[in-house]
């Protein structure tokens, strides 16, 4: 990437967002703060960052919403925050289009370390986007176009959810784990994510159909080939 990234972030603490801004600053990054949802909409349409930090706790609409929104519109990488180490927001925040989530308190250093990460990601997928269709268990997967149809009816899916279907597709039946998925997927390089993982298959199962994702306890999962 040529320019600086452009990293928009949404935190209603002052302090909090001051650090964050001066900290990826500093790392070569362009932030930008604002402290609520609507605001956050706004700007991220007329500055169309590369990724958003976003805390689920904002005043008038919540991170969760804000989420929804910006996935809807313009899809774009997004890391939450959030000050609840809560199961049921981290899925609601990942079924809507969150790509990663830290809790608070976090590191600076990991917070930036995971921002190069979903970027490498987004460089990475552009990169190797296939031109020719992958039918595999009943889906029709587009790498070029980055769509999906289950049984000829096209299912949405984030930029994450994609990238890990598509993971999981070159190697039908075969059961990857959870530590390789966070290497291809996300690259990460330890299995401090493996929540991330469960949290984005819950996703897919959610609209693809739980029959085409194959659990095997303790180890990982497979895209059934023949469903």
């Amino acid at each position: 990437m040529s320019q600086p990234p452009r990293v928009l972030v949404v935190e209603d603490e002052p302090t909090i967002a001051d650090a964050v801004a001066a900290r990826l600053a500093a790392e070569g990054f362009e932030p930008r703060k604002v402290h609520d949802g609507l605001t956050a909409l706004e700007v991220a349409a007329a500055w169309e960052p590369h990724v958003v930090v976003l805390d689920i706790m904002l005043p008038g609409l919540d991170g969760l919403e804000v989420c929804r929104r910006l996935q809807s519109e313009r899809p774009v990488p997004v890391l939450m925050l959030t000050a609840r180490d809560d199961e049921t927001d981290l899925l609601v925040g990942l079924g809507i289009g969150a790509d990663d989530y830290m809790t608070k308190p976090f590191s600076m250093r990991e917070l930036v370390a995971r921002l190069r990460v979903l970027l490498r990601r987004v460089e990475r997928a552009a990169e190797t986007r296939s031109a020719t269709p992958t039918t595999v268990g009943g889906l029709r997967i587009d790498g070029a176009q980055r769509r999906v149809w289950a049984s000829d009816e096209e299912v949405h899916l984030t930029p994450t959810e994609f990238d890990l279907l598509a993971c999981l597709a070159t190697r039908p039946g075969t059961v990857l784990s959870r530590e390789a998925l966070l290497a291809e997927v996300w690259g990460w390089a330890d299995a401090s994510g493996t929540r991330t993982v469960d949290s984005h298959v819950k996703s897919l199962r959610r609209k693809l159909g739980a029959e085409r994702l194959r659990t095997v306890h303790g180890v990982g999962y497979a895209l059934e080939p023949g469903t």
